[in-house]
């Protein structure tokens, strides 16, 4: 194909562009890297607060009350490990990212990195080569598949001075082409450019502990300035209790617990998927796919498997089915072609022998829409575009078109092919049959849709392609309801697009814009939207989506800024994550309300001891207990279960109208035991050891709660929680000095358990109020 009047550029002139910048290498990356992964994970609200409060105690020498900063520590190790780690499988399955390009440098073909590529190289491309940056043909003729970048599945003719789009590859033929854009101002890189830089699946776990910290941020510091101030100066405490005491009331506000167990709950979940071939880049994309009613799917690559397969072989005329056959075998085992079209020819006659030889092969083209052999006998057989070798189309053909089918006509001449392309109306073509072709879906695609589509997931199928296949395909596959495809060519104004994304299920000739704008339109509708897709076609969309889903064969683009990665590219695997991502949810949600009972009474007690000049009640240590026994352990093993429940509820209001009437139960029960000592009643030390005595009964209230309706495991657990609690209460005459609380006389363990039974009385009155609270705080927009 070259010759040598290709000179290509000079060393000097390769080494001028680079100097330039005009090199194939982009400027931007949506990968992060370990220091903007750390700075993320370390830099947030929630921890600074707590550092703060552990400085503060550090800074007094109250070590041992410092536990509570390992948790911390921990739930951010575990964010860095898992979001290196994601991000290290993803850049391994990047295969073609650097794949060695022939190129012509002064005079002599050479091979080089694709990203060592300059602005004005000639390279050379043969079929099965992807094209590395954009460029234009010099020489040559190829048919190339832009399936990546534009959805559409037919293969498109290349020739002389046309262009060639970065991440298209040549199914057929060689081409001679000019580097036209490099790096950045690549076709593909600059809609990579337009999303944004690193996708975060919209997590309504991390808002609501974004919105805890928040709220605790503007009230933390002042109510903490107060409590010090109001020890020191007005009960002259040491400066070392002032500040435990303080700081005990305000690590309280803040579920710390809650954090490590979704970082737990949430990872765990990751690796299990990981087992599954599902690799998750962000592990709240698992609770995105929880929430998620309506999912918008790629047709090629996702619902089909991106190749072509032969449907049916019907005859026509007076041609028996078995003559058909034998013809076609005879011409497919004489052709040259590559195509997608003849490799499915090719698999289905693969069993069947040729009979007779070919005197003469013209290819296939699609620039003249078919291909024609002469064989020994002196017969031609033309294969091709029914529009282009018959003068008045057959109704058959019309039906199967028009079904989303492609179509090809057979068709015999008993005049033999000359040297030049010869004229169709000479020929003398007589149909004798005709070829149904399809990309067929999945195996597992229909069971899948009936899967999402039995769960509320409303489906909408997005594509590049023809908008006849595309519907062909969604009724193939089990979409329910309409499947009218709508063709978005021909739209083009921003409201007709949005008013489609109601009004259709099935959408073709779809541009990467408008699947942005279409997956935007479904978002401000209230909708949680989910995309799949595998080419730079669909990133705006990715990006745009509250969770992006790439197939690992795609492009790399796409598997870079997607939220999950389905190894295997099977749309089959998604039921598994969204049963992963029901129950880790659902069991959070569950085990929620006992880590938000802390936050409410830290707050609401830390008031009354300000309004009554008391400290508060608690040390840092025996809140970590309370942690540690009776909310961290039953709830890291029931966020096991199985569960796979759709989520409806808002996580926030729910779990903090569950936590509340135990909260309101341990405040009322606070309260009137610092009334008693302001009375003289009691004394502060045995006022203590009571309300920590109605804290860790309140508490172990809602684990009970919680735990129910009961199995072999959640009764296990509640029951173990209580029986720790009393493990410690029977050690607490041993830990008195660590813990601050005195040891307990039988009078007063009776009263004890007389006012929990009272307490039980009122908690379970507060519990029907329960809805009312819900609505309460959702009116607070919590």
């Amino acid at each position: 194909m070259v010759d040598n009047q290709y000179q290509g550029l000079s060393d000097e002139e390769v080494q001028s562009r680079v100097a330039e910048g005009q090199v194939n290498q982009t400027s931007h990356s949506t990968q992060k890297t370990n220091i903007e992964i750390i700075k993320e994970n370390v830099f947030t609200l929630f921890n600074a607060l707590n550092f703060l409060l552990a400085f503060l105690l550090l800074l007094v020498g109250a070590y041992s009350n410092m536990a509570f900063i390992a948790i911390i520590i921990l739930n951010i190790i575990i964010g860095i490990v898992q979001e290196i780690r994601a991000r290290n499988l993803v850049s391994q399955l990047t295969i073609l990212s650097n794949k060695p390009v022939k190129v012509i440098r002064d005079g002599q073909e050479t091979t080089v990195a694709s990203t060592d590529l300059v602005l004005g190289d000639l390279i050379l491309l043969e079929g099965g080569d992807q094209v590395p940056s954009d460029a234009r043909v010099v020489e040559g003729s190829s048919e190339l598949n832009e399936s990546l970048l534009t959805g559409e599945s037919d293969a498109i003719l290349k020739q002389k001075d046309d262009d060639l789009l970065s991440g298209s590859y040549l199914t057929s033929g060689q081409l001679l082409a000019e580097i036209v854009h490099v790096g950045d101002d690549n076709y593909a890189e600059q809609l990579v450019a337009e999303t944004k830089s690193q996708p975060y699946a919209r997590s309504e776990l991390t808002e609501a502990i974004k919105k805890i910290a928040k709220f605790t941020s503007y009230i933390i510091i002042p109510l903490g300035i107060v409590l010090f101030l109001q020890a020191f100066l007005l009960r002259s405490d040491a400066v070392d209790v002032a500040v435990i005491n303080s700081v005990a009331a305000l690590i309280g506000m803040l579920p710390k617990g809650l954090v490590l167990l979704i970082s737990l709950a949430l990872s765990t979940a990751v690796l299990k998927l990981g087992k599954q071939h599902v690799l998750v880049q962000n592990m709240y994309a698992v609770e995105a796919l929880a929430h998620m009613d309506t999912l918008c799917l790629d047709k090629t690559g996702t619902i089909t498997q991106g190749k072509m397969s032969v449907e049916g072989i019907y005859p026509l005329a007076n041609v028996s089915q078995q003559e058909l056959g034998e013809k076609l075998a005879n011409y497919t085992a004489a052709s040259m072609d590559s195509n997608l079209t003849m490799s499915a020819l090719k698999q289905h006659f693969e069993d069947q022998s040729a009979t007779v030889g070919a005197a003469q092969v013209m290819p296939f083209s699609s620039e003249r829409k078919w291909g024609a052999i002469t064989f020994e006998t002196a017969e031609t057989i033309f294969v091709g575009a029914p529009e282009y070798l018959l003068n008045e189309m057959i109704d058959e053909i019309i039906t199967a078109q028009n079904e989303g089918l492609r179509v090809l006509l057979v068709g015999q001449s008993t005049n033999a092919l000359g040297d030049d392309q010869p004229d169709i109306a000479d020929m003398g073509i007589q149909p004798i049959g005709y070829i149904t072709l399809s990309d067929p879906i999945r195996p597992n695609s229909k069971s899948t849709m009936d899967f999402f589509q039995n769960e509320g997931v409303d489906i909408k199928i997005i594509s590049g392609d023809n908008p006849q296949t595309v519907a062909r395909v969604a009724k193939n596959a089990g979409l329910e309801g309409s499947t009218q495809a709508i063709d978005m060519s021909q739209i083009q104004d921003e409201k007709s697009v949005r008013q489609a994304a109601h009004q259709y299920n099935v959408f073709g000739r779809v541009s990467p814009q408008q699947k942005k704008l279409l997956v935007a339109e479904l978002q401000e509708a209230d909708h949680i939207v989910g995309m799949t897709g595998d080419g730079v076609n669909d990133i705006l969309a990715l990006s745009q989506a509250d969770l992006s889903i790439a197939m690992a064969e795609g492009d790399g683009a796409t598997r870079q800024m997607a939220d999950l990665i389905l190894v295997n590219s099977d749309f089959g695997d998604l039921p598994a994550v969204i049963s992963e991502g029901r129950r880790v949810v659902n069991n959070i949600t569950r085990s929620s309300s006992v880590f938000f009972i802390k936050t409410l009474y830290s707050l609401i007690v830390t008031l009354i001891c300000i309004a009554l000049n008391f400290p508060f009640p608690f040390i840092p240590l025996q809140i970590t207990m309370i942690d540690a026994f009776i909310e961290g352990y039953p709830a890291f093993f029931i966020s096991f279960e199985a569960s796979n429940e759709q989520v409806k509820e808002r996580f926030l209001p729910k779990a903090l109208a569950a936590a509340l009437p135990s909260a309101l139960t341990v405040s009322l029960a606070i309260f009137v035991s610092l009334l008693l000592v302001k009375m003289g009643i009691l004394d502060f030390e045995t006022a203590r050891t009571f309300d920590y005595v109605f804290l860790t009964g309140v508490s172990l209230f809602a684990v009970w709660k919680s735990c129910f309706p009961f199995n072999k495991l959640r009764l296990f657990l509640a029951l173990t929680s209580t029986i720790a609690m009393a493990v410690i209460a029977v050690a607490l005459p041993h830990f008195s000095d660590i813990l601050t609380i005195q040891p307990m006389t039988i009078n007063e363990v009776i009263i004890s358990f007389i006012l929990l039974v009272v307490a039980f009385g009122f908690w379970k009155i507060l519990h029907r109020y329960e809805s009312a609270f819900k609505a309460l705080f959702i009116r607070l927009h919590f």
